[in-house]
């Protein structure tokens, strides 16, 4: 092998090896994030948790795949039940399967289709998807530990089942819309993520970005309105 040819392999490898030491980077940011969310952003409504982690978890798999969207998902879910759920093993199966259908949705979608109408059909997807699977593990999962009839959390679906799921995932939606490419253009910037292919800022993306912190606005009111029946609801039964 010539010397020329070696000095290109060992350039490759140099730059695989940095490039592997940046993601790790940036996935460690993407977590630190998410799971930051859990202090400054959670909200529970009767039993359920509302919370914004599933962006972060989202952008993540924007950047380097579903893959890696789901095993965030999951390494989150890990950190949050040995650190601040109170429903075991229960709640890490339900947290992970919410975050893995949305992150991994809107991510796989949005893999083949890198532009601003494949991120907004990911992320539509992703909310659908979340709700359903989310009240199927609801069916599943909630009358093991809360221990009720799986007739009463039927019984929940359309009042408080898929409204929520629906609310969570259209804030989580708008969340990524909002914050993803200002972000990921920052960390292309400073060399931490590769200047591969992306949709780009224009009319549309305006548009889409206003539309975004509409359907923020929108479900942070519906939030305080279940926060409000919520209490409403406590102060009926106390």
């Amino acid at each position: 092998m010539s010397t020329s040819t070696n000095t290109a392999a060992k350039r490759e490898n140099a730059e695989n090896g940095g490039m592997s030491a940046k993601k790790l980077t940036v996935l460690a940011m993407f977590a630190a994030l998410a799971y930051l969310c859990l202090f400054v952003f959670r909200f529970k409504v009767s039993f359920l948790s509302l919370e914004i982690k599933d962006s972060f978890i989202t952008m993540a798999g924007f950047v380097f795949g579903p893959l890696t969207a789901v095993g965030l998902a999951l390494a989150e879910s890990l950190l949050e039940m040995v650190t601040l759920s109170d429903t075991g093993i229960y709640g890490a199966v339900m947290n992970f399967a919410g975050s893995a259908a949305f992150a991994g949705v809107a991510s796989l979608i949005y893999k083949y289709r890198k532009t601003l109408g494949g991120a907004l059909a990911g992320l539509i997807s992703a909310a659908v998807v979340m709700s359903g699977v989310m009240i199927l593990m609801n069916i599943l999962i909630t009358p093991l530990y809360m221990k009720v009839p799986r007739s009463v959390v039927v019984g929940m679906i359309p009042t408080l089942l898929l409204p929520f799921n629906l609310i969570k995932g259209s804030l989580n939606s708008g969340m990524v819309f909002l914050l993803y490419k200002p972000l990921s253009e920052a960390l292309k910037g400073i060399g931490m993520l590769p200047k591969k292919e992306d949709f780009r800022f224009g009319k549309k993306s305006v548009i889409v970005l206003i539309a975004a912190a509409a359907v923020i606005a929108a479900a942070v009111v519906c939030i305080i309105m279940f926060l409000d029946g919520d209490i409403e609801w406590v102060r009926s039964a106390g």
